[in-house]
């Protein structure tokens, strides 16, 4: 029989935090799978409610009880469930951030082009280690909101979209509209029925929150924000492209030996026409947009090097295939050089790219190796 003693003084050890944060991050690695899949985001649900009402009873006790109100010692009434539970509020927020962040990690790295989306999956990362480090500090409610607002942020913006089945600017919106709306409940459900909390420091309590979701906004509008739900599971530029039974055959300049990798045509060889094939990850049921930007390099009289759109072509997609939409274009009369496809959505967010040379002997390619997709 568990012995509550033993349980209670292995709980407090100093190591237990990172026992929980790592709990929560190998949970989610072994069980998340899709994006769109409900479970996985009933389950992402749950940890952000009991996440808020760990948030609400933190707040609530640092605020301290009265002192002429007596706890019951016995464990089952809930009062003295909470008393005899508060010491282990920190680990248990330390596991549901630690579970968070990690799943956001892991969708959010499945769309991200680190080109345009380094700074913010490098918040997601940085607070997915800093959070090991957070427990003496998680007596802080503004902290506790502002990581709330965060993780609420992460998982809307992607959310909304997977269920009302298209993306947009205002659906964005939304999203980072309601994760606030959470936020500040949860900061009025810690102050709720304390008359001694004056109305300003409800304010600043939420403050930085406010100010976290309007820094996150902005980084939408520079494009700074992976466009989940949507990711580029494979790309490549091919000399042929055909369609058979559901099934496209890939026609690449054959290898030499020793490049094993090679599974597309970088550097391109030959007169064209050029394909570019991609496949994008959408969820079940999402119809929108892409368009593969066509770019090449040019250098400026300082020696200054730029990309230059060439061609800016639409594919309307439908999503639930876990592979990915298929589809493709292609370019003709392509001058040599370094050139690129740019993945991106309609607003312009990159979902990822294409790199590849066109070789400026414009020699004819050699026998040709093909793939299926």
């Amino acid at each position: 029989m568990l012995n509550p003693t033993r349980l209670s003084l292995a709980l407090s050890k100093p190591f237990m935090p990172a026992v929980f944060f790592f709990a929560g991050v190998t949970y989610d690695t072994i069980t998340l799978t899709r994006i769109d899949r409900l479970l996985d985001n009933l389950i992402l649900l749950l940890y952000l409610a009991v996440l808020g009402l760990l948030i609400v009873l933190t707040g609530r006790a640092a605020m301290g009880a009265p002192e002429d109100v007596e706890i019951p010692a016995e464990w089952w009434t809930m009062p003295g469930f909470l008393a005899r539970t508060k010491p282990y509020y920190p680990n248990g927020i330390q596991f549901l951030l630690g579970g968070l962040f990690s799943a956001y990690t892991i969708f959010y790295l499945q769309s991200a082009s680190f080109t345009s989306s380094a700074v913010f999956f490098g918040v997601l990362v940085a607070f997915l280690v800093a959070n090991e480090f957070l427990r003496n500090r998680l007596s802080s409610l503004r902290l506790l909101v502002s990581l709330y607002a965060l993780v609420c942020f992460s998982f809307f913006t992607y959310f909304i979209p997977v269920l009302v089945r298209f993306m947009n600017v205002f659906v964005f919106l939304l999203g980072a509209i309601l994760s606030l709306g959470v936020a500040l409940w949860v900061v009025e459900l810690v102050y709720k029925n304390a008359p001694h909390v004056s109305k300003k420091d409800r304010v600043l309590t939420g403050l930085p929150a406010g100010v976290l979701i309007g820094v996150l906004i902005s980084f939408y509008f520079m494009n700074w924000i992976p466009p989940v739900p949507l990711s580029l599971k494979f790309g490549g530029i091919y000399h042929q492209v055909s369609k058979s039974d559901g099934t496209y055959r890939l026609g690449f300049e054959k290898a030499a030996w020793y490049e094993f990798w090679k599974r597309s045509d970088d550097p391109f060889r030959g007169k064209g026409p050029i394909y570019c094939f991609t496949a994008v990850f959408a969820p079940v049921d999402l119809k929108t947009s892409i368009y593969h930007r066509w770019q090449y390099r040019t250098t400026n009289s300082q020696g200054e090097h730029r990309f230059l759109t060439s061609d800016r072509i639409r594919i309307p997609i439908s999503g639930g295939r876990e592979a990915g939409y298929r589809a493709y274009t292609r370019k003709t009369h392509m001058s040599p050089g370094l050139w690129r496809v740019n993945v991106e959505t309609e607003g312009g967010r990159l979902i990822g790219r294409v790199d590849f040379s066109v070789d400026e002997d414009g020699g004819a390619a050699r026998e040709f190796d093909s793939i299926t997709y």
